[in-house]
């Protein structure tokens, strides 16, 4: 069962209070590719799509390897350089700066998919061009079982609203952040922006609240799962492509599109997320001790398991 993901590759400069990590990699489908290789055994390959200049680092592309994720669909264009961002974080950790963004390859980005990713089941569209997007699904040869969407704000714009809303009516799942819900659709309730956001194409709705959890709608079901607290964090870059990474990932592995399987899918993610921002960069997805993701999703059930008497 193969799991198709597309974004970005990228070189980030990450500024935190607790330091500076400089050119490392990044992009929204190195974040989702590694998280969701831990899900990925001999028989479900982790396929990535993505462009490069010739700038991108070697050792990005052996870490991919390494990992398990397929680098057959990563194009790579001589004398061009790799999209490129600069951003730095308030001490508050929850907001940033974004002091230089440089598309580069990304500004053009065409996307071929492989011949051998076309048996992909598992489709997850990484934040891009809402175009572009488009273009991935309209490129299989047949419609995988589950297509799940991230996006953000600036696609939102009047520029490119049409392109989006074109592109949420083909996907299962669109995974966005509560501004981003509530900009969309115009509610401040997340229960009502959910309900409209939810008339415009996908099934299923996933709201990411940072540090404060996430949410996962599907008609008039409602599930909520925390964050777990953590004493330390030190960059929350990618933190939400970590968590798409892991609710594909487990939905793929597992085979099941079922709510219940989604809600501990949403579990999953948290738990990768939770890795990611202990650490800059994607250093927090590197290597993870074969027992890290069962010891660390066994603190998520902890947290929320309790017992009440009703009265």
């Amino acid at each position: 069962m193969s799991l198709l993901v597309v974004g970005s590759v990228a070189l980030d400069t990450i500024e935190t209070p607790f330091g500076i990590s400089e050119r490392t990699i990044g992009g929204s489908g190195t974040y989702i590719s590694l998280s969701s290789s831990y899900f990925a055994s001999h028989s479900k390959q982790v396929n990535v799509v993505a462009v490069i200049g010739n700038d991108f680092p070697e050792k990005g592309m052996t870490t991919f390897k390494e990992h398990g994720v397929n680098t057959d669909g990563i194009q790579v264009k001589e004398n061009e350089k790799s999209f490129f961002w600069h951003g730095k974080y308030h001490h508050d950790m929850n907001s940033r700066d974004t002091l230089v963004t440089e598309l580069n390859v990304l500004g053009d980005f065409d996307p071929v998919i492989p011949e051998s990713y076309q048996d992909c089941e598992y489709l997850m569209l990484g934040n891009l061009a809402p175009k572009v997007q488009q273009n991935v699904i309209e490129r299989l040869k047949k419609r995988p079982k589950l297509i799940v969407m991230d996006t953000m704000n600036f696609w939102m714009e009047p520029a490119f609203i049409d392109d989006l809303k074109h592109t949420m009516t083909m996907v299962d799942v669109l995974s966005i952040n509560d501004e981003e819900a509530r900009q969309l659709s115009g509610e401040y309730s997340l229960v009502k922006a959910a309900r409209k956001i939810m008339t415009m194409g996908p099934k299923y709705l996933i709201i990411k609240k940072g540090e404060h959890g996430a949410l996962l709608f599907h008609e008039k079901n409602i599930f909520f799962t925390p964050a777990l607290p953590l004493e330390e964090v030190f960059d929350p870059t990618g933190a939400g492509d970590t968590f798409a990474g892991g609710f594909i990932g487990y939905l793929a592995d597992t085979d099941d599109v079922s709510f219940d399987n989604m809600k501990r899918a949403i579990v999953y993610g948290s738990a990768m997320a939770s890795f990611c921002v202990g650490k800059f960069g994607t250093d927090g997805l590197i290597d993870l001790p074969s027992d890290a993701l069962t010891e660390r999703v066994r603190e998520f059930v902890d947290l929320v398991q309790f017992e009440i008497a009703m009265v």
